[in-house]
């Protein structure tokens, strides 16, 4: 601040020394007037001058200082009292662009705010023709037909729960309900929807439940299930898919492996990032980067620990390790 508030007044400190000097050249070329006496005011002026220059930094940097240390958060109560006119046009203009941010703010949460009820509305509405659509492929008698169908109906009844739960992420912490969940009912409802795509790959489950029941949300985990039953079947070819549950360490853990294509090495770091697909199958117009994204973020409030175990070409193992009873203490529900 000490520098800079010298190169701010660099011109008046320049004028003074070339006033100084101009005295001395005045001197000079009089010979009628002392020089040593002149030395000597030059020395005082200077003197006094260096002193107006200390108490002016302290006095004129202090609104300055205030706003350096401004944390830009909209709340003008941190910001030292203008004195100067120039420190009061300051102030006015920040005060003048804070009001219009907040306005502009609150419009912008309202418009989201609307925006979100409207396209959950619609989610809700569009889950009418499509239980209905359902049915009516249930009905057909061509079964190539129908399982072709019954695969895009799938895709597209996912992509709709995708955008759901996303939506409702923010507000999670208000809808969960802590208790003890049937592992085997909630698997065995997740596969039950992936039949008709597991039939036409030729996929089936192995599921060993060595532990019954885990303390979580059932409604939660249930949707981070379908991500990582989705996944193994989508880049699984014909080898089944293995569930499996047991202790360790004093925890529940729940594996869930496929024997598919498998996750590069490099991509591994990356696989839970908002958008990301992947670099080896970049092409894939099918994925949108958003399943393994929601199911970390859902996991981090269920307090429910993701580790991924993956080779290329051998297949994936993604493993929930749940929390002790202990450690929801402060969840609402317990």
């Amino acid at each position: 601040m000490i520098r800079d508030y010298l190169i701010e007044r660099r011109s008046w400190i320049c004028l003074f020394f070339v006033i100084q000097i101009l005295i001395l050249f005045v001197s000079y070329l009089d010979s009628a007037i002392p020089l040593m006496p002149l030395f000597y005011i030059i020395f005082l002026s200077m003197l006094v001058f260096s002193m107006f220059l200390i108490f002016r930094y302290h006095k004129e940097t202090r609104f300055y200082k205030s706003l350096a240390e401004w944390e830009n958060n909209l709340d003008l109560t941190t910001i030292a009292e203008p004195e100067s006119p120039f420190e009061k046009m300051v102030e006015q203009s920040i005060v003048n662009q804070s009001v219009l941010l907040k306005k502009e703010a609150t419009e912008n949460l309202l418009m989201l705010e609307q925006e979100k009820d409207e396209l959950l509305a619609w989610i809700h509405e569009v889950k009418t023709p499509l239980t209905a659509m359902h049915l009516m492929i249930d009905r057909l008698d061509n079964e190539k037909t129908r399982a072709q169908l019954n695969h895009e109906w799938l895709r597209i009844h996912l992509l709709l729960d995708q955008q759901l739960h996303q939506r409702r992420i923010p507000f999670m912490e208000n809808d969960l309900y802590i208790e003890e969940t049937d592992l085997k009912t909630l698997l065995f409802k997740e596969i039950k929807m992936l039949q008709s795509w597991c039939m036409q790959k030729g996929l089936g489950f192995e599921v060993d439940l060595e532990v019954a029941t885990v303390l979580t949300d059932a409604k939660w985990l249930a949707f981070m299930l379908r991500q990582l039953l989705t996944n193994a079947v989508k880049y699984s070819d014909s080898s089944d898919i293995l569930i499996k549950s047991y202790h360790k360490n004093g925890r529940n853990v729940l594996d869930v492996t496929d024997f598919g294509r498998g996750i590069d090495p490099k991509d591994l770091s990356r696989i839970f990032d908002k958008g990301f697909t992947s670099t080896t199958s970049h092409l894939d117009q099918a994925a949108t980067g958003m399943g393994l994204y929601l199911t970390s973020r859902i996991a981090k409030p269920l307090l429910i620990t993701i580790a991924v175990d993956s080779r290329l070409g051998e297949g994936t193992t993604f493993t929930l390790t749940f929390p002790k009873r202990n450690e929801f203490v402060d969840i609402a529900g317990m």
